[in-house]
């Protein structure tokens, strides 16, 4: 096997450094862009999902305030289970002022989670239903509550897979970006060595006296800090060529 030269060796150590704290740079930079990438779409997504939810507990409660004054509790059944096929609503249900649920849409019945909960509670509030899932529950009162209330459950397993969707999609075009810039800044580093290893190789050939002509031309013809160095060995080479002769 072909051992490596010196120079060559040296050259590899001097940009490890280099090459490892751009991987670095490049990884902090996909991490925290991601980061912030899925917090905001998860939040975004969230409140967008809130917000419908809570719009449709206040169309069901603007609906069915004639339905409860007239008590036609079926009619308010079909009201409310025609909401419950819009995407990430899982279920909804209504109690009266005294807090009475007077119709749902549970199957087979009201878990003991929402009968034990406050019915007049219209804030968002995460409940996690035995063999349901986990839902973020918001409501609306009727006629500011003195009809009772609605209550609208989301859920948050499917609010969740639309956001990890959405996340993986801008996820996969950063880790794109990321193999590109490493493979680009490996590039350029090796832009950077190259000059480096041929001055090296030059300054080795200039001492053993047995350097190319070819690469001595090459490397003296250059107008860079490289092509000045070269001259600059060759001057005190030249130098000290002199005094000796002397």
């Amino acid at each position: 096997m072909t051992q490596p030269e010196p120079h060559d060796i040296r050259i590899r150590r001097l940009f490890r450094k280099t090459r490892f704290g751009i991987f670095v740079l490049f990884g902090a930079i996909v991490f925290s862009t991601s980061t912030l990438s899925i917090r905001t779409v998860s939040s975004q997504l969230s409140e967008e999902y809130e917000s419908n939810s809570a719009n449709i507990a206040k169309n069901i409660a603007d609906s069915s305030v004639d339905i409860l004054l007239n008590r036609n509790l079926a009619t308010l059944q079909s009201l409310i289970d025609q909401f419950v096929e819009i995407q990430s609503i899982r279920y909804i249900y209504i109690t009266s002022d005294t807090g009475e649920i007077l119709t749902h849409t549970f199957v087979p019945g009201v878990p003991a989670v929402i009968r034990e909960s406050d019915p007049f509670v219209t804030g968002p509030v995460e409940r996690s239903l035995p063999g349901m899932g986990d839902f973020v529950e918001v409501g609306s009162p009727i006629l500011a509550g003195q009809a009772g209330t609605v209550h609208v459950g989301m859920d948050l397993d499917l609010v969740r897979l639309k956001i990890q969707r959405a996340t993986g999609q801008q996820i996969y075009l950063i880790c794109i970006i990321l193999i590109v810039g490493i493979l680009g800044s490996i590039w350029f580093v090796k832009l950077a060595v190259t000059p480096l290893e041929d001055l090296l190789a030059y300054v080795v050939g200039l001492a053993r006296r047995d350097g190319d002509e070819a690469t001595e031309a090459k490397i003296l013809a250059r107008d860079d800090e490289i092509g000045e160095m070269a001259r600059l060995m060759l001057h005190a080479v030249k130098g000290e060529t002199t005094s000796g002769a002397d």
